[in-house]
């Protein structure tokens, strides 16, 4: 009898890679990420696209969001079954995207500002949390 000192052999392993592959593999899944990562780039480049006049703390809130947003989205489909716990950090980001305005520059001016932040933070949300229950989505296989 031999045993295995790595879980990497166990079968219920091998399985849920096969389910995370076929969820991540459709195109309902590659078109949340592809969303996904254009919306993190406009949240990153947004101060500049929308014109963030002298915010220049929530501008810089907004870029590393938006890179944070795409770094988290961005191997969701390639490598789902090591990355899916990442989704719940982007679901964050985007959260965090909808209330900065407020909790960063205070008593916000524009509503410009504003309304970017949450139509692109409620867009960055609703991916993540699509992408985080893609995992749930093909349960008829496997337990």
């Amino acid at each position: 009898m031999t045993t295995h000192s790595s879980i990497e052999h166990h079968p219920d392993l091998a399985e849920m890679r096969s389910r995370f592959e076929r969820v991540t593999s459709t195109p309902a899944a590659q078109a949340v990420e592809a969303l996904a990562l254009v919306t993190g780039l406009y949240l990153a480049a947004s101060p500049w696209i929308a014109g963030f006049s002298g915010l220049t703390s929530l501008a810089v809130n907004n870029l590393i969001a938006g890179l944070a947003y795409c770094l988290c989205m961005s191997g969701l489909g390639s490598a789902y079954e090591r990355t899916h716990a990442m989704a719940w950090t982007a679901v964050a980001i985007g959260a965090w995207t909808i209330v900065a305005p407020w909790v960063i520059a205070g008593n916000v001016d524009t509503t410009r500002t504003v309304v970017n932040n949450i139509i692109t933070g409620a867009v960055a949300l609703l991916c993540a949390l699509a992408m985080a229950a893609m995992a749930r989505r093909d349960r008829g296989t496997a337990v």
